[in-house]
């Protein structure tokens, strides 16, 4: 039998880089299409290893399972073993679906009965029956298709708050962007000053701040003297009374920013009679988030065409 191993090849890197994009997709993942197509490249690699070495480690179950974890690495890189862990998840989802789509279309196609030479009427079960490099390389993109669309279409029909979002925000005329989530659940207010407050978590605002700054402003925070504030800080931070959720008044630190930009769908949001509050922590174990937005933002804030 002969192997076209070059066809073999570039037929398994565009597959594994459509798989790969479906779960980028997926996983509403900021990361590079140039990352992805090097993803798709160590992840196809594994052809001619299983050809050339059919009993190497790479070809076990085992073998396969940390391949992948390179393949995700590779490709998305690595921030912490919670998003690792999910978009691991999810490129195995997208595999296993599409490609029992695959043999379900080939076998509803199939005709599993036949007449014998002896007209006996028989059933082939399908076992041992192969799938063509053709049909894959014919129906993948079909089922990719319609995998992702129905994914899109689900996402879609949700809450259109529940959604990530890119957020610029300017201090001290210095900006940094990030990705922020509109929770409709955020319904945080300044009592004084009616202004909405969003939630920024330490990972992105200690951006503005130096280490010793930053300090000084946790300091603060946990011990509610103002006079650990850092100087150039002091005329722009507040403090904002809440309710926690057992009932507790509790006090939060806020920034007020010179500017907020969202880019809200095709349009661009932007505002500053808003609220930075200050989460010492992060927002998201996987990091894709690191704003918490509020939905009186989108409401009522200037609108502008991006």
């Amino acid at each position: 039998m002969t192997i076209y191993l070059d066809a073999v090849w570039a037929l398994n890197f565009f597959l594994d880089m459509m798989l790969l994009m479906l779960t980028q997709a997926l996983a509403r993942d900021g990361t590079g299409r140039i990352r992805i197509a090097a993803g798709a490249l160590i992840a196809s690699l594994l052809v001619p290893v299983t050809i050339y070495f059919p009993d190497s480690f790479f070809s076990s179950p085992l073998g396969k399972f940390l391949y992948s974890i390179i393949i995700i690495i590779c490709a998305f890189g690595y921030s912490n073993l919670y998003r690792m862990a999910k978009l691991l998840g999810l490129f195995y989802f997208v595999t296993f679906a599409i490609g029992g789509g695959l043999i379900a279309v080939h076998f509803l196609f199939r005709n599993p009965f036949g007449v014998s030479a002896d007209g006996i009427l028989t059933y082939n079960s399908g076992y041992g029956d192969p799938i063509s490099w053709l049909f894959v390389a014919a129906c993948f993109p079909a089922a990719w298709y319609f995998t992702k669309s129905r994914m899109d279409k689900h996402g879609n029909e949700k809450i259109r708050y529940d959604q990530l979002c890119p957020v610029t925000i300017q201090l001290n005329n210095q900006g940094f962007s990030t990705t922020g989530y509109i929770d409709s659940g955020n319904q945080l207010t300044d009592p004084l000053t009616k202004k909405p407050v969003i939630i920024c978590d330490q990972p992105f605002l200690s951006r503005w701040f130096t280490e010793e700054d930053w300090k000084r402003l946790q300091t603060a925070h946990e011990t509610l003297r103002f006079d650990q504030l850092p100087e150039k800080w002091e005329k722009q931070i507040q403090l904002v009374p809440y309710q926690g959720v057992q009932g507790s008044s509790m006090f939060l630190l806020a920034i007020r920013p010179e500017q907020i930009i969202i880019h809200y769908g095709e349009e661009n949001i932007i505002t500053n009679k808003v609220l930075i509050g200050i989460q010492f922590a992060d927002l998201s174990k996987d990091d894709s988030y690191h704003c918490l937005l509020h939905p009186q933002i989108i409401k009522s804030a200037s609108v502008y065409s991006a």
